[in-house]
C-alpha cells in the first residue's frame, strides 16, 4: 500500500465530532475530550504559546451580553432608576 491517493480513499471513519461547549469539530470520540476547549474539564484549554488562539477566544469576541449592560451602567455613572417616580403637577399658566 502506498501513502498517496489509494490511502486517502480508505479514510471513512471520524475520530472527532462536534463539541457541545465550543461547537468545533474537535471532540475526540474515543478519548471523550475536546482538543479545542478541553471539555469536559472545568477550565477552558488555552496555552500561551498560541497567542492567536487566545485572541480568538478571549473576552469580547462573542455576544458579550453582560459586558454590554456593564458599559451602559458605566456611562450613566452606575445610577439606578428610582422605583417610585414622582408625578409632576402641571403648572397653571397666567
Amino acid at each position: 500500500m502506498t501513502k498517496g491517493t489509494y490511502s486517502f480513499g480508505r479514510r471513512h471513519t471520524k475520530s472527532h465530532t462536534l463539541c457541545r461547549r465550543c461547537g468545533n469539530r474537535s471532540f475526540h470520540i474515543q478519548k471523550k475530550t475536546c482538543s479545542g476547549c478541553g471539555y469536559p474539564s472545568a477550565k477552558t484549554r488555552s496555552y500561551n504559546w498560541s497567542v492567536k488562539a487566545i485572541r480568538r477566544k478571549t473576552t469580547g469576541t462573542g455576544r458579550t451580553r453582560y459586558l454590554k449592560v456593564v458599559q451602559k451602567k458605566f456611562n450613566s455613572g452606575f445610577k439606578e432608576a428610582s422605583l417610585v417616580k414622582v408625578k409632576k403637577t402641571p403648572v397653571a399658566k397666567k
